[in-house]
């Protein structure tokens, strides 16, 4: 199964027998508010998400990021009180840059959910095909949902892990080139990057209209960097979403030596869905950099190198 759908797939699932459950995860870092945009207009019968709630723990100036991972209690609670059920397909949609809609799709995985996709082009897409739009809030939910969170359904990095891989494996880098080399830092106190690892900025992942790039050439994007897909895929993908492939990352372990990063593990998350398109299981350093700032003692590397 695809983690990735089309609009006209999805237009097409919703007039059916047996619809989706679609969640809305326009977030960005610079506003405005997802909740205005959301009730300004959005897909049919689609849910709001908060992600500072629901996608995203209180952070803790101590270490974790900005973005911690939420108790999986609470994912789970926002889930059921959303629909979402353990036998539901979910759909996920965000802004063109896909970082909400990929941290959406991130978590329901890692909490165990086994049918998740996200529209390609996020509402965008939909609006530009001429799909109908729905205003305001939609009906309640008929139904609560029976989600129970089992963590560990995709590889997560820690510090200590991310830093291994950097040198063992391959680290990338999600964010601007600028930020990589230190030459500006907008939100985090310190500029550079985590040493060893490698720049490949998410925008390299879609298309003008802000769609990913098809998986042959998200394949040959990758294998520039030096990370090789499998030739027939990740193992155990099937229309039943049944996902078998290895959630470690240690190749040691069946893992594909892969790991990404990016400001507070948002937009690394869409790194790691192009990688699935590419066929490539890779782990999330869900702190990322602002986590790995957090520890002044932890080395820095700047400028274009790996360091």
């Amino acid at each position: 199964m695809s983690p990735i759908l089309s609009v006209p797939d999805l237009a097409t699932w919703l007039a059916g027998d047996h619809p989706p459950v679609v969640l809305d995860v326009r977030w960005t870092l610079t506003g405005p508010p997802a909740r205005e945009v959301y009730q300004a207009g959005h897909v049919p019968g689609a849910r709001y998400v908060d992600f500072d709630t629901v996608l995203s723990g209180p952070a803790d100036p101590a270490g974790g990021g900005r973005h911690p991972l939420p108790a999986p209690e609470v994912f789970a609670a926002a889930m059921r009180d959303l629909g979402v059920r353990t036998d539901t397909d979910v759909v996920v949609y965000g802004a063109p840059d896909g970082f909400g809609a990929a941290r959406a799709w991130w978590c329901l995985r890692y909490f165990g959910h086994r049918s998740v996709r996200v529209l390609d082009g996020g509402f965008a897409a939909w609006v530009r095909a001429g799909q109908p739009v729905e205003t305001g809030e939609p009906a309640a939910v008929e139904a609560a949902g029976d989600f129970v969170a089992r963590p560990g359904g995709m590889p997560a990095l820690g510090a200590d892990e991310a830093a291994r891989l950097a040198r063992s494996g391959l680290l990338l880098d999600a964010r601007a080139g600028e930020r990589y080399r230190g030459e500006t830092e907008p939100v985090d106190p310190v500029g550079g990057h985590i040493p060893g690892a490698l720049s490949a900025p998410t925008a390299a992942n879609l298309d003008a209209d802000g769609r990913f790039l098809d998986p042959a050439r998200l394949r040959e994007r990758f294998a520039a960097l030096g990370i090789e897909s499998p030739a027939d895929g990740l193992p155990g993908d099937d229309v039943s979403g049944d996902h078998a492939a290895p959630v470690a990352v240690d190749p040691a372990e069946g893992g594909s030596g892969v790991g990404t990063y990016c400001g507070s593990g948002v937009s690394a998350a869409q790194q790691v869905l192009a990688l699935e398109l590419a066929g490539v299981r890779a782990g999330l350093y869900v702190g990322s950099w602002s986590d790995w700032v957090s520890d002044r003692q932890r080395p820095v590397a700047t400028g274009p190198d790996r360091g």
